[in-house]
């Protein structure tokens, strides 16, 4: 059984307190952990503490407050939790294959604005997570401008929950006082064993080399991409830790902005990069994608960065190579959480 510790931390009175959201997840996780282990904020978690296959993702940490995600609007709008300084809105329902729409409004939509509103209140920055599903088919391409947002069309109800909130957002005349939304593109990385089959195709791409000594790819069903060269912009957590963190130390101007590394990369480079990883060769057991999700499958994702870029941000990405070795080695081979 594993267990939280909760504590004031000693002689932290001038460290800012961060609220992160969705902190037994995968990302919302490593991020908690990153600005604990800095020792430069006191750090408080919220997630649905019933989820025990989540539990190990920070497991032995000490936190400021834990606090139940059903409890934590309540406690706030009472105005518990008086010295929170920042908010990192990381928890959402994330499954694509889930088509009840009142699930993601409860839990995404509506969860979100009622974030956003304390934080309006209350004066307390926000930085929230959108999704590069908001893009759909990328019909209008993947630039992060406000003026497209209204006008995208998301393939399931999860990318719709996350763009009626950007939507929403962009629509309000009272924000906090900074606040970002960013639109995540295909990030993987330590922490995500309990997504299961919504895990990163990293991980299922190690899993089926280490069990199998194969790959599965999808075949192309378009006559201009060759088998395994659908592309995607995968971005490696440690990045997206950085990014986040160097937002809450600058405040840049406020928006929504993408978080990709601005290259995509095929699928069969993933696999290569894995298999080199792991210091075997490469065997690729080609598939059809299936023909339920044939017609929205996309075939190239890329976040255009220049936004981000423009607001000061110069630090590089992990190539696909370099995120994958270190996620491979330092991770998944050893069996070790973030």
């Amino acid at each position: 059984m594993y267990k939280f510790t909760q504590m004031a931390t000693e002689n932290s009175a001038d460290k800012q307190l961060v609220l992160v959201t969705g902190a037994l997840g995968f990302i919302g996780s490593c991020l908690a952990l990153d600005l604990l282990r800095s020792g430069k904020y006191r750090v408080a978690i919220c997630d649905d503490l019933s989820a025990d296959r989540k539990l190990p993702n920070i497991e032995g940490a000490i936190f400021e407050h834990v606090i139940e995600r059903s409890q934590l609007i309540s406690v706030l709008e009472i105005g518990g939790l008086p010295e929170i300084d920042l908010i990192l809105h990381i928890g959402a329902r994330t499954d694509t294959t889930e088509f009840d729409k009142t699930i993601f409004d409860e839990l995404n939509l509506n969860y979100s604005k009622a974030i956003w509103k304390i934080c309006v209140d209350r004066k307390i920055p926000l930085v929230y997570a959108s999704s590069a599903s908001t893009y759909g088919a990328g019909e209008l391409g993947y630039k992060d401008d406000h003026a497209i947002i209204a006008t995208l069309k998301p393939l399931n109800p999860y990318g719709d929950s996350k763009n009626d909130f950007d939507k929403w957002v962009l629509q309000q005349e009272m924000t906090p006082p900074h606040w970002y939304g960013l639109k995540f593109f295909n990030v993987y990385g330590p922490n995500e064993l309990h997504k299961s089959r919504m895990a990163s195709v990293i991980f299922h791409a190690f899993n089926q080399l280490n069990e199998t000594g194969k790959v599965k790819l999808f075949r192309s069903h378009r006559n201009d991409f060759e088998d395994g060269k659908q592309l995607r912009d995968f971005i490696y957590v440690k990045d997206v830790i950085q990014v986040i963190e160097w937002l809450i130390n600058r405040y840049p101007i406020s928006g929504i902005y993408n978080l990709g590394t601005g290259k995509a990369r095929t699928f069969y480079d993933l696999a290569t990069a894995t298999a080199a990883a792991m210091e075997i060769p490469l065997h690729v057991e080609w598939i059809d994608i299936p023909s339920d999700i044939r017609d929205k499958y996309q075939y190239f994702t890329e976040a255009d960065m220049h936004k981000l870029r423009a607001a000061g941000y110069n630090h590089t990405f992990y190539t696909l190579e370099d995120g994958i070795s270190d996620y491979t080695r330092n991770y998944l081979l050893v069996h070790k959480n973030y």
